[in-house]
């Protein structure tokens, strides 16, 4: 097997501005596995508030390159053991994880779903982010759209601003980026009105001192994003969370989503599958879990103007999984 990888240069329609910053484009970690003439893709992208400095993954993968090579074709879940004995930061993980799953798929002729025995019964669709802005513009923007469902990014709290998001007669997510105190969420959580928004993410800074006031039994459907990390035990969560976001490059790869998600479902979590601003390797990469999961926010790809691959898509808010082998993985 032969491993290489690039970065490039993720060009943003607009600039994307959330409540840790602006931002104007991304840089993304593209890994490539082939053998017998076969080639599997992995991404992640560098994301400064997760304190990812790709040069230290290039670094990292020049280190492992021999025994990476050295390793026979075998199911990807002994491939992942053996990524975990490297003690690989998640983020370069998943990149790896996934680009053997696309790898193994086509050397095996077979699609992510039928090696996993995945069943589509639906897809639920995926919703577009509008970025921090004031209210007016973030409602012109919904109404020029043609998605359906609506994930608006804020970077405080504001009331009238709020009641304004409910009465427009759309599916509105909320994202708070952890922009809100403890007070704010409470009062949120005591509000019915609150039940209307599809869920209400990350809303305070993380830490167990901060999200300990959540109240999961509340009005609030109170999604988990930077509280739940690769190490997070969902038990200390239940009591707080009603849900969580599932993101590859945090938990680590396509391996271990698998078995967070049955472990969610049996303590009663309902479950996004999340993305950040990646192309359409990482994109449809975390497709494929599409089928096991409640909320989908897979529009990454959608937002960049010079996307670099073929696969999974998604066009309006509807996914559109790729009928090819492995992850549907090609470059342009």
């Amino acid at each position: 097997m032969q491993i290489t990888w690039q970065i490039v240069r993720l060009q943003l329609k607009e600039t994307f501005s959330i409540s840790y910053g602006s931002y104007s484009f991304r840089e993304a970690l593209i890994i490539s596995l082939s053998k017998n003439g076969k080639t599997g893709y992995g991404e992640c992208t560098a994301i400064d508030y997760y304190g990812i400095n790709l040069a230290d993954f290039t670094q990292k993968l020049v280190e492992i390159q021999a025994q990476i090579e050295k390793q026979s074709i075998k199911h990807p879940s002994e491939f992942y053991a053996f990524l975990e004995s490297l003690k690989l930061h998640s983020f370069l993980r998943s990149a790896l994880d996934c680009a053997y799953w696309d790898l193994f798929g086509k050397l095996e002729n077979k699609s992510f779903l039928e090696l996993n025995s995945i069943k589509i019964k639906q897809l639920t669709e995926s919703s577009i982010t509008i970025s921090v802005a004031p209210i007016e513009e973030q409602l012109q923007k919904i109404a020029k759209s043609d998605w359906n469902k609506f994930k608006v990014k804020w970077n405080h709290y504001d009331e009238k601003a709020l009641d304004v998001l409910l009465n427009c007669e759309k599916e509105i997510a909320l994202d708070a980026n952890g922009s809100f105190s403890i007070s704010e969420c409470q009062k949120l959580e005591e509000n019915p009105l609150s039940a209307q928004f599809t869920y209400m993410e990350q809303p305070m800074k993380t830490g167990i001192s901060n999200y300990s006031h959540l109240n999961a039994s509340k009005f609030a459907n109170w999604m988990a994003d930077e509280d739940y990390q690769e190490k997070t035990k969902l038990s200390d969560l239940k009591s707080h969370y009603k849900t969580i976001n599932i993101k590859l490059v945090k938990t680590g790869g396509l391996t271990p989503a698998l078995q967070l998600i049955k472990e969610a479902r049996a303590n009663d979590f309902k479950i996004m599958i999340g993305c950040m601003t990646e192309s359409t390797v990482g994109i449809s990469a975390g497709a494929v879990l599409v089928p096991l999961v409640d909320y989908v926010d897979l529009d990454g790809a959608n937002l960049i103007a010079n996307d670099i691959a073929f696969g999974s898509t998604i066009e309006k808010g509807k996914v559109l999984l790729s009928e090819k082998v492995g992850l549907g993985i090609s470059l342009k």
